[in-house]
């Protein structure tokens, strides 16, 4: 069995690197509270790193959408979060405490931003169609399945570790790495946006 696509995924992810992103967007949640948002984002992980794996090269075809424009898209959006953690500021602005209680709310940011496209975002989403189109069997497409299993069950085990983090940090120590992760994920959406750009406008790569 060929395990380059499961250390390929694992390196994209990298969920590790995204705690203290969970950390940041579910400031001010209870236990049971971030043990949903640990869930939903675990398995909306595997869900969208299956739906690539069995369907992916199908809804590109129907929508004429290109890899690159998931880029550029995406970009846009980690773009949008990183100015917010600039300001140590929540991703999703609550005016009310009735919207940060709400369940709805909740699986929101478990979705987005967390899950598309900090860890399942266009690299991931692109590596999953790639590798898609090159498995010729069922087993080779099982096999993808399956490593969003893994996937989801390392992020899961990530992200319950971030309380302990967040407690050994303080909320001070948390800001300063807010700012820190909102300057380097700025950089990451410009990356990110000029590789879709540059494809879909090769000019732009001299």
């Amino acid at each position: 069995m060929d395990f380059k696509p499961l250390i390929t995924l694992l390196a994209i992810v990298n969920p590790l690197a995204i705690v203290p992103f969970f950390i940041h967007y579910t400031q001010g949640f209870s236990g049971q509270q971030r043990r949903r948002t640990i869930l939903i984002s675990s398995i909306s992980a595997f869900a969208v790193i299956a739906t690539c794996a069995i369907i992916g090269l199908q809804i590109l075809e129907f929508f004429s959408i290109s890899l690159a424009s998931f880029q550029v898209g995406g970009g846009m959006l980690l773009l949008t979060s990183a100015l917010s953690m600039l300001n140590a500021q929540p991703a999703e602005a609550k005016t009310t405490q009735g919207e940060v209680d709400d369940a709805s709310a909740r699986a929101s940011i478990a979705v987005v931003p967390l899950t598309i496209p900090l860890l399942t975002g266009p690299a991931t989403m692109s590596t999953v169609v790639i590798y898609a189109d090159q498995a010729k069997t069922f087993f080779q497409h099982a096999a993808l399945v399956g490593y969003g299993v893994v996937v989801a069950l390392a992020t899961a085990v990530c992200f319950s570790l971030a309380k302990p983090i967040a407690r050994l940090m303080g909320q001070t120590g948390i800001n300063v790495m807010t700012r820190l992760m909102g300057l380097i994920l700025a950089a990451l959406s410009v990356e990110v946006m000029a590789a879709g750009l540059t494809k879909l406008f090769p000019a732009l790569g001299g």
